[in-house]
């Protein structure tokens, strides 16, 4: 079986032009169809209980040009998913200023049944951070669970994050850690010749 580095597999942001891949992915066999990971994201409370609507929901906000997530392709097929956009378009997770745009979440992933146990939730994690810090994020945080936690494992895992440089900030609730990671600028490296 490939391991996590050997699979070839490209990632894109979900607009207008992916929502049919998005569509494909969700609604598959074994997708999330049932939530459209509008579960971390305001809506009316009376409809949060309609597939529909909750689809909807999500478009709407793609329509809108609000970052929502990412897309894995393995060839041109849509097989993995990871919500990820600046924390003022989700519900409360984390703590501090909640109207910060520079602050990224990261609160869903989705792999096909085939397609698990290699890794891409370690590729996700980092196509996600690399998405945020492209759209001017300094801080992209998540809210994984321990291995042995009996809900919330769609959010992650803690190891997998703290593999990936994020900083365990504490328990919020009884499953739940607050984890981030700092995103820094690279130092640019004057041309030869440059005075800097």
């Amino acid at each position: 079986m490939q391991g996590e580095r050997d699979l070839d597999i490209r990632f894109a942001p979900v607009d207008r032009s992916t929502w049919p891949d998005l569509e494909r992915c969700m609604e598959r066999r074994g997708g999330p169809h049932y939530c459209w990971c509008m579960l971390w994201r305001p809506m009316p409370s009376k409809d949060r209980g309609d597939k529909a609507k909750k689809k909807a929901a999500l478009m709407s906000l793609v329509d809108q040009g609000t970052p929502v997530g990412l897309l894995g392709y393995v060839e041109d097929e849509p097989v993995a998913w990871c919500s990820v956009g600046p924390r003022p378009s989700l519900r409360r997770l984390g703590d501090g200023d909640l109207d910060d745009e520079r602050i990224w979440s990261i609160v869903c992933f989705f792999v096909h049944r085939q397609r698990r146990g290699r890794g891409l939730t370690s590729r996700l994690i980092e196509a996600a951070v690399d998405y945020a810090k492209s759209n001017g994020a300094t801080i992209v945080e998540a809210y994984p669970v321990d291995r042995d936690a009996t809900s919330y494992r769609f959010m992650g895992f803690v190891d997998r994050f703290e593999r990936a440089g994020f900083v365990d900030l504490g328990q919020r609730g009884t499953r739940r850690h607050s984890m981030r990671v700092a995103i820094r600028e690279q130092p640019k490296i004057p041309a030869k010749g440059a005075t800097i």
